[in-house]
């Protein structure tokens, strides 16, 4: 068929099948009511919506705390071999692939899987099922920072010094910690530091073991309130609220990550701290955490696999040139991940020269990065308060608009595969307002919580599932060049071959080795290296994990139970054309669904122009008979 011809079938096919939703509001407009019509969905009022959007979406606290930690424990400068074949082979093709899948079908992230392969659903409902409990621990992180935030104001950092109400006879303050003839005239092992006693006795009062729950944090709890209604106001008018927000949201931290950074490299001890951050090791290549460190990292910080990629491009134009953004959007979460490493490891750098250590007893990732070395680090330097706030407050507008992101592609989602109920009048506000006040790991014991669900319901083996499946659904059931001619319908013009081929190969293969190593390597969590949780609760975990795992055989072995006549039918009338490659034709999976789902009546012939089928028929114009 000539190329012409395929394009207008794939026109054909939106306009008809696929029925993209151009209208501005997300509720439900008078003639929509009259007529019966769904409400139709918004878009984007401008590309820098969009941009912005996506960019705080998946430029993150990953992007702080995460990826320079990874970067000095995996073999400095050595570590950025793994991490480029992961992003270009797997992390740049699976997030362009997310969003162009929106913007094709114009839906979320469960509805576009029911328009495209209807048979692989159960990825959209299992990016689902990781996103909710993402969200539901995630925004505790903000609710720490707030409270960091507000203690802030006070005419001393509270975690400066032992005079405190938290504090034990076992207190001593970092900066005795240089005074070698104090050092050395005590039993150091017995000791703590006034910022760990902040974190753990004071902010978290944390129990002895998740069995021990304790009683509410309520200082934690109207924080994490606080942070919820934010979060609620950002999102409750869709992107149109959504849109305007991440200006201040997605733009500030970059001014406070430079201004940390130009402090930072200024500092003395700085230079050690950047060359312990990027001095090469390349024997650690050799060992498979560290490619398995890269690529969950790349699958973390891309926002993919969550659905809230495939949401946020739902909502462009359909002619929108979305290559060109997710690659330039692509480039700048790695430069952040990359200078952020200068402004951390400069910090510490200064604070290991000012405690007289080395740089690797100081060096923390994740929570104990942001809520114990960070502070401490401040509250050596001169203007400690101004410097302590200005840190608390990029860290609330990184973990901000991440949150309200993710959640706007939940709602999407869900709203999408209900949208003559949750279109209608306030319906979609107030589903909102129930999806955000969830309140969780606010207890004594929620710290055990947050790890748990931190270590295994976002996991990276989770997210690794999704992908496989996301590429396998895309380049051999739909057909990578289906799929490119779609692309080229809407941008004016085919991509480089290289996504096709990682869609095909790369990625999945990178997928399924990252996975097993995963697998193979898997080590109990447990809580500051010294507390072993119980093993039901690692059985919670796990189950956790296989909620989000099932759903995708589980909707495939539904979608067979229920389907009419045959599965799987090889079309004969649809040859290789000569010379091309074997990845120029998808598997000839014809499938086939419920009478009720078709237009065709009760035959085989009116059935089989229903579903996947009167698809494959549009776009090649062969039917099966």
């Amino acid at each position: 068929m000539a190329q012409k011809e395929k394009l207008q079938c794939l026109k054909d096919f939106h306009k008809d099948i696929l029925k993209p939703s151009p209208g501005k509001s997300p509720g439900t407009r008078p003639e929509d009511e009259a007529e019966g019509n769904h409400p139709q969905r918004e878009k984007w009022a401008s590309k820098l919506d969009f941009l912005l959007s996506v960019a705080g979406g998946f430029v993150g606290l990953g992007n702080v705390w995460r990826f320079p930690y990874l970067c000095y424990k995996n073999g400095g400068g050595a570590f950025l071999i793994p991490y480029f074949i992961f992003l270009f082979g797997g992390g740049l093709p699976v997030f362009f692939l997310e969003v162009a899948l929106g913007q094709f079908t114009s839906e979320g992230g469960i509805t576009c899987w029911e328009k495209l392969c209807p048979i692989f659903t159960g990825i959209g409902y299992a990016s689902i099922v990781i996103v909710s409990l993402l969200n539901i621990y995630y925004i505790v992180i903000l609710a720490w920072g707030l409270y960091y935030l507000f203690q802030c104001f006070q005419p001393e950092l509270p975690w400066a010094s032992c005079n405190n109400k938290w504090n034990t006879e076992n207190c001593v303050e970092d900066t005795l910690r240089k005074n070698k003839t104090f050092w050395g005239a005590v039993n150091a092992t017995n000791f703590t530091s006034p910022v760990t006693e902040f974190w753990e006795r004071n902010v978290l009062s944390i129990s002895d073991g998740i069995e021990q729950v304790g009683h509410i944090k309520w200082d934690l709890a109207l924080c994490l309130l606080a942070v919820w209604v934010i979060c609620f106001f950002c999102i409750w008018k869709g992107v149109k609220s959504t849109g305007k927000v991440v200006y201040v949201t997605a733009t500030f931290p970059f001014v406070m990550l430079i201004v940390l950074l130009v402090r930072g490299v200024t500092l003395p001890g700085a230079a050690e701290g950047i060359k312990f951050y990027l001095y090469p090791n390349v024997t650690r290549l050799g060992d498979p955490e560290v490619w398995i460190d890269a690529g969950t990292q790349i699958f973390f910080s891309y926002a993919i696999c969550l659905g809230a990629m495939t949401s946020l491009g739902s909502y462009n134009k359909y002619k929108y040139n979305c290559y060109r953004d997710c690659l330039l959007l692509g480039g700048l979460n790695s430069a952040t991940s990359f200078v952020s490493g200068f402004a951390i490891f400069s910090v510490l750098g200064f604070m290991a020269q000012e405690q007289g250590v080395d740089i690797a007893d100081v060096a923390e990732s994740g929570p104990g990065l942001a809520f114990i070395a960070y502070p401490k680090a401040v509250s050596m330097m001169p203007l400690p308060t101004f410097w302590a706030i200005l840190f608390f407050i990029m860290l609330l507008l990184l973990g901000l608009d991440s949150q309200f992101v993710e959640v706007e592609g939940q709602i999407t989602s869900l709203v999408d595969l209900y949208p003559s109920f949750l279109r209608k009048g306030y319906r979609r506000e107030i589903f909102i307002a129930i999806v955000c006040f969830l309140f969780v790991s606010v207890f004594q014991g929620g710290m055990y919580v947050f790890q748990l669900f931190d270590y295994y319901a976002a996991s990276g083996v989770c997210l690794l599932w999704v992908a496989f499946f996301e590429c396998i659904a895309v380049a051999w059931v739909y057909g990578a060049d289906n799929f490119y001619d779609a692309i080229e319908e809407m941008i004016g013009y085919r991509p480089n071959p290289w996504m096709k081929w990682s869609w095909t190969v790369i990625t999945p293969f990178l997928c399924v080795g990252c996975f097993v190593f995963s697998l193979v390597k898997y080590m109990p969590l447990r809580y500051n290296k010294v507390y072993e949780y119980p093993d039901w609760s690692i059985g919670v975990g796990w189950t956790l994990a296989l909620t989000s795992m099932i759903c995708i055989p589980m909707v495939v072995v539904i979608k067979i139970i229920q389907s009419d006549g045959p599965l799987i039918e090889v079309s004969q009338s649809c040859q290789r054309q000569k010379g091309s490659s074997p990845m120029n034709k998808p598997i000839m999976f014809l499938l086939r669904f419920p009478p009720e789902d078709q237009s065709g009546g009760g035959t085989r012939e009116g059935r089989s122009h229903g579903g996947f089928y009167l698809f494959y028929s549009v776009v090649f114009r062969k039917g099966y008979h």
